[in-house]
């Protein structure tokens, strides 16, 4: 397992205030859906731009519960990619629908928004745009398809919370928008946790219901509903952590500028694509080569912690088969796929290290 740098350099820099939060939250006795998740809801919603925002158990949970809310299941497509992380999925099936996927850029790794409508029928529902890697999808075009056809738009903002495309932030885009609190997320928890925003009302009051068996009031159910409640001691965290979030990304940002300065022009390296009109949050920084395999192997060698964002499209895994995929059917996806390369990418990663990493793959293409 590789250790999450991110958390462990938090937690060495923030450990006395952490631990203060910790306490204050187990000395108040309210300990599930009380006053922290209600506060982290209402700051967090508003950095998005989005009028409500429901606190819940997971990234997954987030857009499982988006999904129900808007009465998605048995019989229902609903369009997104393969190269992402495998939750996106299993959301969509865990609510009853079919995904659909859509192929990719080859050079943003988004969703190619120009291949959407020929995947539309006429049982699809929802659109599931995934903002990988903390880069929004082309969104204006999308919500316009989407409008034409009277389909949904939950985002997926697992990876870019905070990220804007021209001028919006996403989660503000589409119908919803579900995020993850995951540790190594850009705003990480000390565990899980996740978020669904949205500008309406009435999917804010249904989403309350379903993530709290259903109920609006104890011990009587409204609708058939789940457990999925964000604790007070990670909204605690979140809240607290939000308020650096800028800072943390502006760093992530300066790392991306060094690689980018350091690795143009070497070997057959090709560097992340970031379109002018959005605001990139490098979740992790992506790089491109014909010998990812044996450059990451270099690169353990000198102790550098690369790894694969995803090795495999979720569309050729076995654990969906039943979706009738083959290899072939999503070309740009399965040709990244193996070509794609994750460099080291957190707030605290020091510029010497960060140079390091540059002289490290410098060295791997000398001597080839």
């Amino acid at each position: 397992m590789i250790k999450n740098w991110q958390y462990l350099d938090e937690y060495d820099l923030e450990r006395r205030r952490i631990l203060e939060i910790v306490d204050r939250v187990f000395s108040s006795g309210k300990l599930i859906l009380g006053p922290e998740v209600a506060s982290f809801e209402a700051a967090f919603s508003a950095a998005c731009g989005a009028a409500h925002g429901v606190g819940v158990n997971s990234g997954t949970d987030a857009l499982f519960l988006a999904l129900k809310a808007l009465g998605i299941g048995k019989g229902d497509e609903v369009i997104t990619v393969a190269n992402t992380a495998v939750p996106t999925v299993a959301a969509i099936r865990a609510a009853g629908a079919l995904p659909v996927f859509v192929d990719v850029e080859q050079d943003t790794f988004l969703m190619d928004v120009a291949r959407l409508e020929q995947k539309i029928t006429d049982r699809t529902k929802c659109i599931v745009p995934v903002h990988l890697f903390g880069q929004p999808v082309d969104m204006d075009p999308l919500l316009t398809l989407a409008a034409r056809n009277t389909l949904y738009v939950v985002e997926d903002c697992a990876q870019a919370t905070g990220a804007a495309y021209r001028g919006r932030t996403v989660g503000s885009l589409g119908d919803m928008g579900a995020f993850s609190f995951y540790p190594t997320k850009v705003l990480g928890a000390y565990g899980d946790g996740g978020m669904v925003v949205t500008g309406s009302s009435w999917y804010d009051e249904k989403l309350r219901r379903l993530r709290f068996y259903g109920m609006k009031e104890t011990y009587y159910a409204e609708e058939e509903g789940y457990n999925s409640r964000l604790d007070e001691v990670q909204a605690a965290l979140l809240n607290f952590k939000l308020s650096s979030l800028q800072g943390a990304v502006r760093r992530r940002q300066a790392i991306a500028t060094a690689y980018q300065e350091g690795l143009a022009g070497i070997g057959d390296l090709v560097l992340p694509a970031a379109r002018k009109d959005r605001s990139h949050q490098f979740y992790v920084y992506t790089v491109q080569t014909s010998y990812r395999d044996a450059l990451m192997r270099h690169l353990h060698d000198y102790e550098v912690e690369a790894r694969i964002n995803y090795p495999t499209p979720i569309h050729l895994m076995r654990g969906y088969a039943m979706l009738g995929y083959r290899p072939g059917d999503l070309p740009a996806t399965e040709r990244l796929s193996g070509r794609i390369l994750s460099l080291p990418m957190y707030p605290g990663l020091g510029n010497d290290k960060v140079a390091r990493i540059i002289e490290v793959i410098k060295s791997f293409y000398e001597q080839r």
